[in-house]
């Protein structure tokens, strides 16, 4: 029976699919980390204390990247090269959701409209985050060799949610509502259909490193395009939404680390 208790334990139990899994992984936590860091470097004047919340993103971000480098060491196993269709983050640049790159590695402040879209942005892309990391958490928080890893992942992932749901609202009452509800539904809608595209991408390598049968491939493939109708038709909404955490100052204080993942 498939399941997604059953499929993460196959890639966890075989190197080469785990190698590939946390190769994957950590290149986005780093690219994730890198793009907090410079927008954080580039915050406008008028909103300067923003930065050492988006600096704590980014540092969490590098985190979770050592931390699935960690899982790989503790293998003997060395990263490899991330395939360009299961790029999540290159692709989502592609599309023009997010800030580019280009911006980025320019030393030019960036405008109030960059942060209502780089946190716009950001709140679509941790919900799949958390979402992800909480289904791990029920399923694999206890797991030997990675369950440490999920629940501290787990932990920060539901902060930089509830912070990207605090710091949109603050800016709704500024006025920023109508540009954070249009990047936010923008946004959504690319997002679901790249999310898609990976997932699909990512289970054809893993199949082909695990040789699964032509059925369970049809069958897993079956089941990315039956969530994307789902998300198309009706569950992007509750990307969108915004409601004030139960978290609150959830990126106020300095990044938690672990000795382990230091």
């Amino acid at each position: 029976m498939l399941s997604a208790r059953s499929l993460f334990q196959e890639i966890v139990d075989h190197d080469d699919s785990f190698q590939l899994f946390c190769s994957i992984a950590a290149s986005g936590e780093s690219q994730g980390g890198w793009e907090n860091a410079r927008i954080a470097a580039l915050v406008p004047d008028g909103m300067r204390e923003l930065a050492p919340k988006i600096t704590r993103h980014g540092a969490d971000e590098d985190k979770h990247g050592r931390i699935f480098q960690a899982l790989l060491r503790k293998r003997g196993l060395p990263p490899v090269p991330v395939p360009p269709e299961t790029d999540y983050t290159m692709l989502l640049e592609r599309r023009g959701i997010g800030l580019a790159h280009e911006k980025l590695r320019r030393d030019e402040r960036l405008t109030e409209r960059d942060i209502v879209v780089y946190l716009a942005h950001s709140r679509v892309t941790e919900q799949r985050a958390a979402d992800q990391m909480d289904m791990l958490l029920r399923r694999f928080g206890d797991h030997p060799e990675v369950g440490k890893a999920i629940r501290m992942i787990s932990h920060d992932e539901d902060n930089h949610l509830a912070y990207c749901h605090e710091e949109l609202l603050r800016l709704v009452r500024q006025g920023h509502g109508r540009t954070i509800q249009r990047v936010l539904r923008d946004s959504a809608l690319a997002e679901i259909r790249i999310y898609r595209d990976v997932s699909l991408a990512v289970m054809d390598h893993m199949g082909r490193l695990l040789h699964w049968p032509a059925p369970k491939r049809a069958a897993l493939a079956a089941g990315i395009h039956a969530v994307y109708a789902y998300e198309r038709f009706a569950g992007w909404h509750r990307m969108i939404s915004l409601r004030l955490p139960e978290r609150r100052n959830a990126l106020g204080g300095a990044p938690v680390t672990s000795p382990e993942y230091a």
